[in-house]
């Protein structure tokens, strides 16, 4: 006898059986890379770079002195047209990279045909269809997209606190992680920088108020979908968008982002629906617009190392920086000059573990999760890199990270995809103020800033870079100085960057001696933006014995109380010869203080020339270079006498400049007792 319950009961599971395999088992390959042999017949040409480049990139390409190679001519168009040609055959993007191009078809002729072109080299599968596969769409940017909003700031919250933007207290403690808003109070706040974002979309940021500085402005300088081949990212995931926020904000007393004043360019390469290597070909495509449209910087968000098609999935070994398509991309990006910030992942509490890709390229600046507080993440991504590179490279704000959210409010959110954009931007105020160095002179400058650089980990690698530090550093690269003599007269001659609020002092050690010891010192020019300026400092040389005599320089480049930072810049080296042994000082006898050390309520500076001087300014400064008073004067040839009024100065020691027109004649010690 038949028992039809149990028969019945195998069909229903023998069905329920097939639709769970139809749902998990991979889908029809349809998208394809084709690689390419050459780029034989090709249109384009070295000697006319602006029919496939920007003036822009080319600029960066000559001031950094990068060859061109193969690589920066496009794919050659007769090639590109015979694969549209072949019916069933859409082409998607195209990659001068790679030289490959990315295709869509159904067809098994219409394959068999492209292989047979002369100038293909190979066919492979880049990803199954396009949704509607049945596949269960996991969610790829977790727990990114739990945003926990934030109450409304209070009045004390959004105090300006010595800065030149106006925070708020959390903008203020992210940014105070890194010593950043040093670098915004001297002027640096992105401006003239293009970033580049890669990202899955940029949902509504035409809309949202983080943005309205930007929108105003015209810092959005063009978009593109990889994923949709269209212009518009605005309708797609707000993922970008949020990333983007980290950098662009500017809701005062609420939400500042990094890099304010940027511009950027915003690519959709990501296709959240699902996860094939075409993403990683689309990233790459993302990546040569940013270099063709002549970008500064890219900061992706994004990462690959499993996919909906295990067959694709990379082992941990094949993240070794020169394997993936992404990573392969990223490095060249970098070759052309490109500062590339990638987030290492958020990988760190499951089974995987590790990095994602292209964040293991070896010039790709991988950037790992901490809180405000400079506290790690745990679902940070551990490094190394399969071929043990330190990584992550540093580590930013990536824990409760302030975000805009697609509500119109300010949230904060977890991820490395907001540490990797809050690094992105302040790396691109530090490149602004030096853009004379390379891209990967600024890695290596980020790296050595960071609190872990002396013993780097594979949870933060070099650490939290510290921008101040950082910006030090490239001062003292891009400092000279030379010293002469005349008339037994030094003259020292430098160069620097500086602002007004800055100053600079000069030491000597003299022959004979084994220190050096301050003999004067100098206010930066006026202005309220870092910018290149030549100074000279003259000083007598009478009296001293024969022998080299070095002169230091060290500039001030925080003069606040609570962040008082000095940096030595240059020292340059002259000969006293011995004629100038039985010398008297002769500025000493032209400028002299009477008395000094004074207790009074002036003091008489007496200024002894036999020229006139038609513009001659007097400074008095204190220990911190701080202006307590200043008068501008004009003498005849002969004496000239000058009361500076000391009423209301403390104790201490200060300095009176004496000024020809701009030329500074001497810093004179004054002691107020």
């Amino acid at each position: 006898m038949v028992n039809y319950r149990y028969t019945m009961n195998k069909l229903l599971l023998s069905v329920f059986s097939c639709l769970l395999l139809s749902l998990y088992a991979p889908a029809q390959t349809t998208r394809y890379i084709v690689r390419l042999k050459d780029k034989g017949n090709s249109p384009y040409s070295f000697t006319t770079p602006l029919s496939f480049l920007s003036q822009r990139a080319i600029d960066r390409r000559i001031r950094y002195a990068l060859l061109p190679d193969s690589t920066d001519l496009p794919v050659t168009p007769s090639y590109i047209s015979q694969l549209r040609s072949i019916p069933n055959v859409t082409v998607l993007n195209v990659s001068r990279w790679l030289n490959a191009v990315s295709v869509q078809t159904t067809d098994p002729a219409a394959l068999n045909s492209i292989s047979a072109l002369p100038f293909v080299q190979s066919v492979s599968g880049l990803a199954s269809r396009n949704n509607g596969s049945g596949r269960i769409s996991r969610n790829k940017f977790a727990p990114e997209e739990e945003i926990v909003p934030l109450p409304p700031v209070t009045a004390k919250q959004a105090e300006l606190q010595d800065n030149y933007f106006n925070y708020g207290s959390n903008s203020l403690n992210e940014i105070r992680l890194h010593n950043g808003e040093f670098l915004h109070n001297i002027g640096l706040r992105g401006q003239g920088m293009q970033i580049a974002l890669l990202d899955g979309g940029f949902f509504n940021y035409t809309g949202l108020k983080a943005f309205d500085s930007a929108n105003a402005n015209g810092q959005i300088l063009g978009t593109w979908d990889f994923v949709a081949r269209e212009q518009s990212v605005t309708e797609d995931h707000p993922h970008g968008m949020q990333c983007l926020s980290t950098i662009a904000a500017n809701i005062p007393g609420q939400f500042v982002g990094k890099a304010p004043k940027a511009s950027f360019w915003l690519f959709r390469t990501e296709d959240v629906s699902s996860e094939f290597p075409i993403e990683e070909f689309n990233w790459v495509c993302g990546a040569e617009r940013a270099d063709s449209c002549g970008a500064d910087i890219i900061s992706s968000s994004l990462g690959y190392y499993d996919f909906d098609n295990a067959a694709y999935n990379y082992t941990y070994s094949q993240l070794d920086g020169n394997t993936t398509l992404a990573a392969k991309g990223a490095d060249l990006a970098a070759k052309k000059g490109i500062l590339v910030f990638n987030s290492v992942g958020n990988e760190g509490g499951n089974a995987w573990n590790y990095l994602v890709t292209p964040s293991d390229g070896d010039s790709v600046v991988a950037v790992g999760a901490v809180s405000a507080a400079g506290v790690v993440g745990n679902f940070s991504s551990y490094g190394p890199s399969g071929d043990g590179q330190v990584k992550p490279d540093m580590a930013s704000v990536g824990v409760a990270a302030l975000v805009q959210t697609s509500s119109n409010t300010i949230g904060a959110s977890n991820g490395t995809s907001f540490a990797c954009p809050n690094m992105a931007g302040l790396g691109s105020l530090l490149w602004q103020a030096f853009p004379e160095f390379n891209n990967m002179k600024i890695v290596r400058v980020l790296r050595e800033s960071g609190n872990k650089y002396s013993s780097p980990d594979n949870r933060t690698g070099y650490g939290i870079p510290d921008m101040k530090k950082a910006f030090a550093t490239l001062l003292t690269e891009y400092a000279s100085s030379t010293a002469t003599v005349s008339s037994c007269v030094a003259s020292l001659t430098w160069n620097s960057k500086d602002m007004g609020a800055m100053r600079y002092e000069i030491e000597r050690k003299a022959p004979g001696e084994s220190v050096f010891s301050k003999v004067g010192d100098l206010a930066a020019q006026t202005g309220n933006q870092i910018t290149a300026r030549s100074y000279t400092y003259t000083h007598s040389l009478a009296g001293l014995s024969p022998g080299t005599v070095s002169y230091r320089i060290r500039q001030i480049i925080d003069t606040s109380a609570a962040g008082f930072t000095a940096v030595y810049i240059d020292t340059a080296s002259t000969s006293v010869e011995a004629a100038c042994l039985t010398f008297a000082d002769p500025l000493t006898e032209l400028l002299v203080l009477q008395p000094n050390p004074v207790s009074g309520s002036f003091v008489t500076l007496r200024v002894q020339t036999p020229d006139a001087i038609p513009s001659l300014p007097v400074r008095v400064t204190d220990a911190l270079g701080r202006v307590v008073w200043q008068q501008e004067f004009s003498k005849a040839p002969g004496l000239k006498t000058i009361d500076i009024p000391l009423n209301g100065l403390q104790k201490a020691q200060y300095f009176v400049s004496i000024y020809a027109g701009k030329r500074l004649l001497r810093s004179l010690p004054l002691i107020r007792l």
